[in-house]
């Protein structure tokens, strides 16, 4: 048994090592990452990965907000996923919270742009009752609730 959770554990990290490796800036193409640095001027932190056939940045902004950015080889971003304060979300965003997740506060939130479509990923959490992953989009339609 525990030679099966071994080889599932180094199975697990070797599939994510795979996934996306770490790489230098210099080994990013120029065109991606001028648009980086006119994008993002105050950007800290800064780490690129290889993440199938797209170049992703991991780095902060401010005081520990996290960001990741994916961009195609053509420098275009592809997809954006920031954590956010909740007085940025959507009228909409909130009016669905109120109503589906009386009594919940947020943990985690973040807003996730993937090709011109945005969502808000929150992580709600209750004393007494049980706690959700959500994914709301920004009309306000919950498209998924997954126990946490």
């Amino acid at each position: 048994m525990n030679k099966q959770i071994f080889s599932i554990g180094v199975a697990l990290v070797m599939g994510s090592i795979l996934q996306a490796q770490d790489i230098p800036q210099n080994q990013v193409p120029s065109i991606i990452v001028n648009k980086f640095n006119k994008q993002f001027p105050n950007a800290s932190d800064i780490e690129w990965e290889m993440d199938g056939s797209l170049y992703n940045v991991d780095f902060e902004m401010g005081w520990n907000t996290d960001h990741d950015v994916w961009y195609n080889a053509e420098g275009d971003v592809v997809k954006h996923k920031e954590d956010i304060a909740k007085s940025e979300l959507p009228q909409a965003v909130k009016d669905r919270i109120k109503t589906d997740f009386k009594g919940y506060s947020i943990d985690d939130l973040e807003r996730i742009t993937d090709n011109q479509k945005v969502v808000y990923k929150l992580e709600l959490d209750a004393f007494t009752k049980q706690d959700w992953d959500a994914i709301i989009d920004a009309d306000g339609t919950l498209i998924s609730k997954i126990e946490d």
